[in-house]
């Protein structure tokens, strides 16, 4: 590791030096060996995302910043990850130099400080900066766009007419915020469009229409809204959003957002563009522009669960824990994540086995746990292969939903492979055939029920109709892939099953289950020499039981049994 710093800092040394013999109006005598020093472990620190070490050392090379342009840069980057907003908008401002801070995110500090203190007047001379930058990037192209569709809304008190409409689902987002800060009936009518997308990713406005409705004192509209959350697979916001409504705790929903508030509109869609950062794994970037969000809207406590989870991907588990201490029992949905993923820190840092005795001790104290919450421990507990906990859980939800709908059939299948685990095949069938009632062609219900009766050898004919049935609808799903390719196996059209398994190693290579069935295809097909390969593989995989091994062990010695 500290080999690795030493090469990270000898290229930077020669990088920095090539930058500076390039460079004019240079004050040499800044360039010590100690600032020098400085700047580059604070370089060294961003890169491995310790946040503190390094705004400590571009604190100690601050003499650079009048003499190195891209000092300022990342010394501005690393204060706003540290949450120090107000001093970066303080060094852009006191630099001499103003090509030194004629760049993306500079500009848009700027900007956002005129914003914040609604000096929109300010705020319409630093959005024609901010525009100079939109072609560097995709995001820096939305992000100029969208604020200058704000800073016209908040100078004018109007909506520009000529509003960009290339941004989908975002520029529905936009219209209905600005329709909601102007107070127009219209606001009702873009939530519902977004809100009815195809895309499950803006369930999350759901929160700001009730928000909305709320605002207006139209508590019956949006007790009805809120019917059409999904009580057990709705996001975090989504479902604390349920709960409050279900205990008549309306007043939640005005202390934390209000669309008539500008700086919570922009705390809103930065953190919209955090979000997305962070799906396509730029965490700090996500970080970055989650501070910004905050900076607008330090109300809304409940988007750290992002920044939470962006430290749990870095591995960061010490700042992961301090952020989950933000969320406490008044509001049960994200204290219930906070519970969840401690236990996930706890399996990380110690075992599975502690973490399961603290979730099933944390979840005890609960004194009446959602329909949700029950559901989650039904998922959880079976992740520890707790099986038959598994079936109390997911039998104390079946009791609350209606057995008609698509809910029932989901957790009948959930059930279903859980009595599956424990060897009650009977149970098992009952319940996986009651979900087929349900919902006929569902494809993993089909995939497990027909794989089910292919393990035992039972109704192979059904079996292999059902798993077609299923491959129809999802032909690159590895699981089905398997399956499929296993029953023709089964009824020796080793060809096929081949070709299937081939298919399925090639989208999961470390399945131990996958790579097995296709050591004994391939032994069937006389590849003996490649079956011993894949076999071999099996053994490495960490997930792979000790039953298999066993098995495993046989086949190298005397190959697999007849079927």
């Amino acid at each position: 590791m500290i080999a690795k710093i030493y090469k990270i800092i000898f290229f930077c040394f020669i990088i920095f030096y090539q930058n500076v013999s390039y460079s004019k109006n240079l004050d040499i005598t800044n360039f010590n060996e100690e600032n020098i020093y400085n700047y580059f472990s604070a370089l060294v620190s961003l890169d491995n995302n310790q946040y503190s070490n390094s705004l400590k050392f571009f604190n100690s090379s601050k003499f650079l910043k009048e003499s190195y342009q891209p000092y300022i840069n990342k010394y501005l980057f690393s204060l706003i990850l540290n949450g120090k907003i107000t001093t970066a908008i303080k060094e852009i401002k006191t630099i001499e130099n103003k090509k030194f801070t004629n760049f993306f995110e500079a500009n848009l500090l700027l900007l956002l400080d005129s914003l914040k203190k609604r000096d929109y007047e300010k705020s319409a001379v630093y959005i024609k900066n901010l525009k100079k930058h939109e072609e560097e990037g995709t995001f820096e192209f939305i992000i100029s766009s969208v604020l200058e569709e704000y800073t016209y809304l908040f100078n004018n008190n109007k909506i520009n007419q000529k509003l960009s409409e290339e941004f989908g689902n975002l520029s529905l987002i936009n219209r209905a915020f600005q329709n909601c800060y102007l107070g127009k009936p219209d606001s009702e009518y873009f939530f519902e469009k977004v809100i009815n997308s195809d895309e499950r990713s803006y369930s999350r406005y759901l929160f700001f229409y009730i928000n909305f409705l709320i605002s207006k004192k139209n508590f019956a509209d949006a007790e009805n809204v809120s019917q059409i959350i999904d009580p057990l697979n709705s996001t975090l916001l989504i479902a604390q959003t349920k709960d409050w409504i279900q205990k008549k705790n309306f007043e939640n929903f005005e202390k934390i957002f209000s669309c008539q508030n500008s700086n919570d509109i922009i705390g809103e869609f930065f953190f919209l563009i955090s979000n997305l950062y962070s799906s396509e794994g730029y965490l700090n970037k996500s970080n970055f522009y989650f501070n910004l969000s905050n900076y607008f809207n330090p109300k809304f406590k409940f988007n750290w669960s992002l920044l939470a989870d962006n430290y749990y991907k870095k591995k960061d588990f010490k700042k992961t824990k301090k952020i989950l201490n933000n969320f406490n029992k008044r509001n049960e949905i994200y204290y219930w994540y906070k519970i969840k993923k401690t236990a996930e820190i706890i399996k990380k840092e110690n075992d599975s086995e502690q973490s399961f005795n603290y979730i099933e001790s944390e979840f005890s104290k609960i004194e009446k746990p959602s329909l949700k919450i029950t559901y989650d421990m039904g998922n959880i507990v079976k992740s520890f292969k707790k099986y038959n906990l598994s079936i109390k859980y997911y039998s104390k939800v079946l009791s609350e939903l209606d057995p008609k709908s698509l809910m029932y059939a989901d957790i009948l299948y959930r059930r279903g492979g859980s009595y599956e685990r424990i060897g009650n095949v009977k149970k098992s069938d009952e319940d996986l055939l009651k979900s087929l009632q349900i919902s006929s062609n569902e494809p993993h219900v089909l995939n497990y029920l027909a794989y089910s009766w292919l393990e035992r050898n039972y109704k192979i004919n059904i079996a292999m109709d059902m798993l077609k049935q299923a491959y129809e609808q999802r032909k690159n799903d590895p699981y089905i892939i398997d399956s499929i390719g296993w029953a023709y196996y089964l009824i020796g059209d080793y060809v096929e099953a081949e070709r299937l398994l081939k298919k399925a190693v090639q989208i999961m290579p470390r399945d131990p289950v996958v790579n097995d069935h296709y050591g004994d295809i391939l032994w069937k097909l006389g590849k003996k020499i490649q079956a011993n390969y894949f076999w071999k593989n099996v053994l490495t995989f960490k997930d792979t039981e000790n039953k298999l091994k066993e098995e495993i062990y046989h086949k190298l010695l005397k190959g697999p049994k007849k079927i």
